[in-house]
């Protein structure tokens, strides 16, 4: 680490030990350290808003965090202030953008990779149950990974599946070797206990976001009779020892209006949730049912509907597809993540399911450089409406050019098929969604990014 590293890393912990006094009262204060020690031209826009948020009570992200500080372990809640805050963002985010421009690659935030394809579950249209519990990453080749990764500034790890918490064992091993940095799961949650959850407390930087479908009726007629009760039950476990966690949300055409609803994004609340992924549904695979991708309509009321609630709850809320325009389009490839699959294959992300590169064969940073990597980096935005911005789901023939032009092959393997196969299931929907985000973007084009590798 850095001379540098070490003097940010020291000053951000006093400032920790500073806010743990009175968190509520010293906000505002380290706010005006900040506005005082640094340019006004730096940030501007992100310093206002944190600003408003820490100035007024009654600022729904005020109250979010009032409710970090009061309910979330203090152990893991200073751990995730150094891996997540300080060691992912304030120490990584700059190395990240330096290796970017010496390597003239795509450099990512985070990881994302599969520990294992075994799932406990068989959810209607997942493209992970076809897999089976053939395919694994060993616990060496997962921690070559993310010690390729740091030395590159990525902290940051997300495990997907599969059920990742199949693996749990090996996941709490590497928390607990890689202390340094911050991991996360998408999980069914029906494998969290009371075992796991004091190995949570005790490693501090494993937070899990538990996919959710809705109520009781969406989420069983996806996910299995009784599914929506285990999920439940390990939020309230998850509550009572004081861990953070979020849900995942997937939108079909049969919950998005659940799962979009004031009354669900309550009930999260109330049950112990801080923050919420959004994804639509991709018909992904040989399993895919394509009737599940949501109209254009209900694409339309998400964005409005979830860009309405996160200014008046206290949630933190992120839709992969809707929220384009704050990253300046798509943020697969590398340019902000990635994702390995089980079988150690390097996808541009985890809705490409198309490689040129392994891990077991090439380093982290060879596949970076690779044809296809490199073909995102230069394509990259797929479209100038930040919208619109999905290689496959909303302009569809872009993977299939940058696949063909690369020689990438499918990586999925009970049932190739091709990126062209692949995106001629989008079309329909997304020649819809076209002139939808059209409006929407004309009605609202506040964050047009001129350079979309910035941001």
């Amino acid at each position: 680490m850095s001379v540098s590293d070490s003097f940010k890393r020291f000053g951000m912990n006093r400032i920790y030990s500073y806010l743990r006094k009175d968190p509520i009262n010293n906000m505002p204060k380290i706010m005006e350290w900040v506005d005082r020690t640094t340019p006004a031209d730096v940030f501007p826009s992100q310093k206002k808003a944190f600003r408003e948020v820490v100035n007024n009570p009654e600022n729904p992200y005020n109250i979010l965090l009032q409710r970090v500080w009061k309910e979330v372990d203090p152990h893991v809640l200073e751990t995730i202030f150094q891996n997540f805050l300080i060691n992912a963002n304030l120490i990584g985010w700059p190395k990240q953008e330096q290796e970017r421009k010496d390597l003239d690659c795509n450099i990512p935030w985070a990881i994302l990779l599969d520990p294992t394809s075994a799932c406990n579950l068989h959810c209607r249209g997942c493209w992970a149950a076809e897999y089976g519990n053939k395919l694994n990453l060993s616990f060496d080749e997962i921690d070559d990974i993310i010690n390729q990764g740091k030395e590159l500034g990525i902290y940051m790890y997300i495990y997907t599946g599969g059920e990742p918490l199949v693996r749990k064992k090996d996941i709490i091993a590497l928390c607990n070797k890689h202390n340094d940095c911050a991991f996360m799961a998408f999980t069914n949650a029906t494998l969290i206990d009371e075992e796991f959850c004091q190995d949570m407390l005790r490693v501090g930087n494993f937070i899990p976001a538990i996919s959710a479908e809705g109520n009781r009726e969406t989420t069983d007629s996806r996910r299995g009779e009784g599914t929506f009760d285990r999920i439940q039950t390990a939020m309230a476990l998850l509550k009572s020892h004081h861990l953070p966690f979020g849900v995942s949300c997937c939108y079909t055409s049969e919950n998005v209006r659940v799962i979009g609803s004031e009354e669900y994004m309550d009930q999260m609340i109330e049950w112990g949730a801080y923050f919420a992924w959004y994804f639509t549904y991709m018909p992904i695979g040989k399993n895919a049912v394509p009737e599940l991708m949501v109209e254009p309509e209900d694409r339309a009321w998400m964005y409005e509907q979830i860009h309405r609630l996160r200014y008046e709850k206290p949630f933190l809320t992120m839709d992969f597809w809707n929220d384009g325009e704050f990253v300046g389009g798509c943020i697969a490839g590398g340019r902000r993540y990635l994702h390995i699959n089980a079988k150690g294959d390097i996808d541009p992300c985890v809705f490409a399911h198309y490689s040129d590169s392994n891990i077991r064969e090439k380093t982290l940073l060879e596949a970076f450089q690779s044809p296809l990597f490199m073909a995102y980096r230069h394509n990259q935005p797929f479209n100038d409406n930040m919208l619109r911005p999905c290689p496959i789901l909303d302009n569809p023939g872009r993977l299939t050019a940058m696949v063909e032009e690369t020689g990438a092959k499918s990586t999925d393997y009970e049932a190739p098929e091709t990126a062209q196969e692949y995106s001629d299931k989008c079309v329909p929907v997304a020649e819809k969604w076209a002139v939808k985000a059209a409006e929407l973007w004309d009605e609202n084009p506040k964050s047009k990014f001129p350079n979309p590798n910035v941001g």
